[in-house]
């Protein structure tokens, strides 16, 4: 699972025994050689869709870029200025080596509170692989952060799993994490937020109108469909209105 190049099994328990900000100035150095860092698959995937449904845009921002993984498909996809945001230095660090870019920036903030220099300055948002870092209860702080820092029409763009089966190996093995990091942030302090089945498409979308987006969802086809037919992985679109004012957070039926 991980390379020769990867942190140890002592390193990765230091790691997840303090908090997640210094856990991952820990893990920064040796994180582009996990399989944590989002697959170049992935981003080729959303890249593409993104390309061909809206074209270019103008600004875009990486919230929780972590090393930089989506940095290089930011760059295509926009003509100016590219920002990544994440609370971890050791990890900006690595993205600032790694992207040595002049239309490239990095600021170090907590993504539920994102600085207020950010907003209304950005057609593209996206996020990949770090909402297992946020409580359902701060999902609302995220998304307002998000929604302030793109122009009226910009766009919030990720991708979100389909739900596992829970028969399946990876149900049991996602749920087993999950329980062992309630009971290890029962136990001990800081805490570290990492969980995996906190972010269902529903309870994402209803946050997501509720902070002002309107919402759609886009097979991302490069990954299938499960045996009933539905997506294995979906874009979730969340589009900043045009104009002043929230729109209408209507209730509906998850998918």
């Amino acid at each position: 699972m991980f390379s020769s190049h990867g942190p140890s099994v002592r390193e990765l328990a230091a790691q997840a025994l303090t908090s997640v900000e210094r856990g991952y100035d820990l893990l920064a150095p040796k994180f582009d050689h996990t399989p944590f860092r989002t697959p170049d698959r992935m981003l080729d995937a959303v890249e593409e869709t993104l390309a061909q449904r809206e074209g270019s845009f103008d600004a875009g921002l990486d919230v929780c870029c972590g090393t930089g993984a989506a940095i290089g498909m930011l760059r295509r996809l926009c003509r100016g200025r590219v920002t990544g945001v994440d609370v971890s230095a050791g990890m900006l660090a690595e993205a600032s080596r790694a992207h040595p870019d002049e239309r490239v920036d990095f600021v170090r903030a907590d993504a539920r509170a994102l600085p207020a220099a950010l907003g209304d300055s950005y057609d593209l948002a996206v996020s990949f692989g770090a909402f297992g870092h946020f409580l359902p209860a701060e999902r609302p702080a995220l998304f307002s952060g998000v929604h302030r820092a793109l122009r009226p029409g910009g766009l919030f763009a990720f991708p979100i799993g389909a739900p596992m089966a829970p028969a399946s190996p990876a149900w049991w093995a996602v749920a087993g994490f999950d329980a062992a990091m309630r009971v290890r942030n029962a136990v001990w302090r800081p805490p570290f937020v990492m969980y995996y089945r906190t972010f269902p498409l529903s309870g994402v979308r209803e946050d997501l109108r509720a902070a002002g987006f309107t919402v759609e969802t886009v097979p991302l086809e490069h990954f299938g469909r499960q045996p009933g037919g539905a997506p294995r992985w979906r874009l979730v679109l969340a589009r900043r209105p045009e104009g002043p004012g929230r729109t209408p957070v209507p209730k509906v039926p998850a998918e």
